[in-house]
């Protein structure tokens, strides 16, 4: 997921052309940095289902801050390709540093084909600023 810092007004902007259907079964992940809570959801039709549950069981878990910060899809049926580009990783993993006194605690996202690749990718990205990092949650669609 990118975050983007732009704005745009409403009043300038041309209408879009009507959204192209997105094929697959989505998954999500959401994460509270303030209190390392999270919350996540597999087996959406939707891109925008599956960030709104994540967002919810993240914010039930008592999360004060949650964010979505991973969303990934697998096929439904093989010969699925809604020629969107969002691609087709079938699995995600975050993973969570201890915690460190009076600092954020550093965590990592990602999504990949194969469990064991997005468990390798999130552990990277979190041992980048984090020590004894750890899967906290996984999911593959």
């Amino acid at each position: 997921m990118l975050w983007s810092g732009q704005v745009v007004s409403a009043d300038l902007v041309a209408p879009s052309e009507p959204q192209q259907e997105e094929k697959g079964i989505w998954a999500a992940i959401a994460y509270s940095q303030a209190d390392s809570k999270y919350g996540f959801f597999w087996g959406a039709d939707k891109r925008q289902e599956a960030k709104d549950i994540a967002q919810k069981y993240c914010e039930n878990a008592g999360g004060k801050a949650c964010n979505v910060v991973t969303v990934f899809r697998n096929h439904r049926h093989w010969n699925d390709d809604d020629e969107t580009g969002f691609p087709y990783k079938h699995c995600g993993a975050l993973a969570v540093a201890d915690k460190v006194e009076n600092r954020f605690t550093p965590w990592g996202v990602n999504s990949a084909e194969t469990r064991r690749e997005a468990e390798d990718l999130a552990l990277q990205a979190c041992e980048a600023t984090g020590e004894k990092c750890k899967i906290r949650e996984w999911v593959c669609t």
